[in-house]
C-alpha cells in the first residue's frame, strides 16, 4: 500500500478526541440509514440498534452520549427503553431524544421526565442536529 501524502489522512485520525456518540435505535431500515449518514456528516460516532431490546444492549456495554430512539418498536418501545435508562444508576442522566411519527402533546408533556426531547418524523438533518447539539450540551 501506496504511503499517504504527509497533508492526506485517514478521516478517523482527523476525528476530536471528544467525539460524541449516538446510540441510535430505529426499526426502520431506511430511516435508520438515514439518520445515521445525517449523525456520521454532522460529526457524531453512531452505533445503530434495530430495536428496543437492540438498544437496550448497546447501552449496557458501550459507552454513549445521547439516546436517539424511535417511540414504536418491536421488543421494547421507545418509552420503555427510556424508562429502563432513567431507572439505571448510571445511566438516568444520559440525554434521550424521542422519534415519533404521531403530534401529541398530551404525551409529550406526561414523558417530560423520561424524555429530553422530542422529534416528528420525517425528520430534517438541521432539526436534528440542533436538537442534538441542544440536549448534549444540557
Amino acid at each position: 500500500m501506496a504511503d499517504l501524502p504527509p497533508n492526506l489522512s485517514l478521516r478517523t485520525e482527523n476525528m476530536p478526541e471528544s467525539q460524541r456518540c449516538v446510540l441510535l435505535v430505529e426499526d426502520d431500515r431506511s430511516v435508520r440509514r438515514y439518520l445515521e449518514v445525517t449523525l456520521q456528516r454532522a460529526g457524531y460516532k453512531v452505533i445503530t440498534a434495530e430495536d428496543g431490546l437492540e438498544g437496550l444492549k448497546c447501552a449496557l456495554t458501550t459507552t454513549v452520549d445521547v439516546v436517539l430512539t424511535d417511540a414504536v418498536m418491536p421488543q421494547m418501545t421507545g418509552r420503555e427503553l427510556a424508562q429502563f435508562l432513567r431507572n439505571n444508576p448510571k445511566l438516568a442522566k444520559l440525554p434521550i431524544v424521542l422519534l415519533t411519527g404521531q403530534e401529541n402533546d398530551h404525551a409529550s408533556k406526561a414523558d417530560k421526565n423520561l424524555i429530553d426531547a422530542f422529534l416528528y418524523k420525517p425528520v430534517k438533518a438541521e432539526e436534528l442536529k440542533k436538537c442534538l447539539a441542544k440536549v448534549v450540551a444540557d
